[in-house]
């Protein structure tokens, strides 16, 4: 299985004045933990690292000092996370059928997780790790008043890795830049073109690194790993 790891994000909600994956969290950068559990996947054979140039002398230092066996290159990132994903696929060899894209800041992720998500790509379209929401969700207005409260047993918050037919996804991505479409994930754009996408479950530490705050709940978490 090949393997995308949208990277090139900056630090600006951590209050950080770095790339946020170079962050550290028990030790280690938060980009070395994902490229860890990446390693430990069977199903994963070749990696590639979407970043900013600037950005891939530290990176490639990470990946000396954890002596990485598989694959990995270091492909430019854009200026989204869409134009990054859309720069990742078309560096993939010619010869990847599926890819799975994982942010490099859910950095949680277990190898178990990237395994489930390979196998279940083999036979369907679209994928996406994700959760059931236990909280109960609102809808608000601009002005802050609630309009609606939808059913949560129909709700799920998505995560990564999410996983793709390569080829549909190329499609997906191309139409979404004729369309001059604005999305945060993969997964939106297959819906936009009306192609299914199915639920795999994910893992409820497989949180998002985004404040100080995610770091401290990260931190706990390893340290009980």
């Amino acid at each position: 299985m090949h393997l995308l790891i949208p990277a090139a994000g900056s630090g600006k909600r951590m209050g950080a004045d770095r790339n946020k994956l170079l962050l550290e969290v028990h030790s280690k950068p938060l980009i070395a933990w994902t490229l860890l559990a990446a390693e430990a996947a069977n199903s994963i054979s070749w990696i590639g690292i979407v970043s900013q140039p600037s950005d891939w002398e530290d990176f490639k230092s990470i990946i000396a000092d954890l002596k990485l066996k598989k694959t990995i290159e270091f492909i430019a990132g854009g200026s989204t996370r869409q134009e990054s994903v859309y720069n990742g696929l078309q560096a993939l060899p010619e010869t990847a059928k599926q890819v799975l894209i994982h942010d490099g800041a859910r950095c949680l992720a277990t190898p178990s997780l990237f395994n489930a998500c390979s196998e279940a790509v083999l036979d369907c379209s679209g994928l996406i790790a994700a959760i059931s929401v236990k909280d109960t969700i609102k809808i608000v207005d601009n002005n802050g008043i609630i309009t609606s409260t939808p059913d949560r047993q129909q709700l799920w918050a998505a995560q990564t890795p999410q996983g793709f037919d390569v080829k549909l996804l190329k499609q997906c991505h191309a139409e979404g830049v004729r369309q001059g479409w604005e999305v945060t994930d993969d997964a939106a754009l297959f819906e936009k073109c009306g192609i299914e996408v199915r639920i795999v479950p994910g893992e409820e530490t497989n949180l998002k690194i985004t404040t100080p705050q995610d770091l401290a709940i990260a931190e706990f978490i390893l340290s009980h790993r």
